[in-house]
């Protein structure tokens, strides 16, 4: 019995020093902490500032005098009097059609011509004397002005056989050659005054009660892309395109500056407006499909700092910034470089080595 005793009173021992051991253990790892480290990340102050209020919008480059070369007859081509890429001056020959039988009418015409008037003074001295009816006279007088007709048709014929430059400017390159039979609307070259260049660009029907002549333009084009050029609004449509509700304006450009037809151009147009907006960094922007997001620092109850995603309308990009128009006050701490580290709940520690 006494040996019983001995033995329970060992198991107790040494199952009390095991859940002791254990207790310790389990005390220790309840104390640990396990929550994630600290993200290191790039801050910002969001920024109160005054902007000029300004629309974009896209256009295309086009020369204010600009044409393409065509005939307005058939023929076949004789003589080419310009180079591909060549300075033509207004009224210069560029192009003649071969015009023998214009040619050969005219001659006859001419002669007809000329018997007319013979015939018409005759007939005038004779109906002064009554030697000839009234009506022998208002026939001559007739053939006369049918040949007079006749002889400005094949005149107006002939010119049109020869094609010439309707102002100065650069011929394009040159789409003929001589003895090619050209219709009337075959392109020969195309013709363009690069002196003078203008942009016809839409933007969105709302903004047209601050529309007006006379608003500044900045435009860029890929081919200068550190180069801004400035242009002043000439016109603005009379009417909204009730296809896409655009509405139509017209720039003219300052200086051409090397700018060619046909580029595609990027385009600020100053309103005219100053307006109060809070900026950020572009890099604190978070763009998606559910909406536009920022990371606001704030101060957790621990004496720590979190990052919270806030959902915020966003404005123009400019210089680098981007406008807040709502969502975010001036003064408020942003994440700027970092977000793909965070997540709900997760404490930061701001890199002050870096500043945006």
């Amino acid at each position: 019995m006494k040996a019983y005793i001995v033995v329970i009173g060992l198991l107790i021992v040494i199952f009390g020093a095991i859940g002791g051991y254990l207790y310790q253990k389990f005390s220790a790892l309840a104390a640990m902490d396990f929550s994630p480290p600290p993200v290191t990340i790039a801050a910002s102050i969001a920024q109160g500032e005054i902007w000029d209020e300004r629309l974009n919008a896209v256009g295309t480059v086009q020369s204010v005098r600009g044409v393409e070369l065509t005939s307005e007859t058939s023929g076949e081509i004789t003589r080419i009097l310009f180079g591909s890429g060549d300075a033509v001056k207004a009224n210069q020959l560029l192009v003649v059609l071969n015009d023998e039988v214009e040619q050969a009418s005219r001659r006859n015409q001419t002669a007809a011509l000329e018997l007319a008037e013979i015939l018409f003074e005759r007939d005038r001295t004779l109906i002064e004397q009554k030697s000839i009816p009234q009506t022998q006279y208002d026939r001559s007088r007739a053939d006369l002005e049918r040949a007079k007709a006749q002889l400005a048709e094949t005149e107006a014929r002939l010119a049109n056989k020869q094609i010439e430059a309707p102002f100065s400017g650069t011929m394009g390159i040159a789409r003929v050659d001589i003895g090619d039979y050209i219709s009337p609307g075959t392109l020969i070259a195309t013709l363009q005054d690069h002196s003078e260049l203008e942009i016809d660009f839409t933007v969105p029907a709302r903004y047209a009660p601050r529309l007006e002549a006379g608003l500044s333009v900045a435009v860029k084009v890929d081919a200068f892309p550190d180069q801004v050029f400035d242009a002043e609004v000439m016109a603005v449509d009379s009417k909204i395109d009730p296809s896409t509700r655009n509405i139509l304006l017209r720039a003219r450009l300052a200086e051409p500056g090397g700018l060619l037809p046909g580029m595609f151009a990027s385009l600020e147009v100053d309103l005219g407006l100053r307006i109060d907006v809070v900026t950020i960094p572009e890099t604190a922007m978070t763009y998606a499909l559910q909406g536009n997001t920022v990371y606001v620092i704030e101060d957790t109850e621990d004496g720590g700092q979190t990052a919270v995603a806030r959902v915020v309308q966003a404005g123009q990009v400019r210089d680098g910034k981007v406008a807040v128009l709502s969502g975010l006050e001036a003064g408020e701490q942003v994440v700027s470089v970092g977000q793909n580290k965070l997540f709900r709940g997760v404490k930061v520690l701001i890199d002050e080595s870096v500043r945006l």
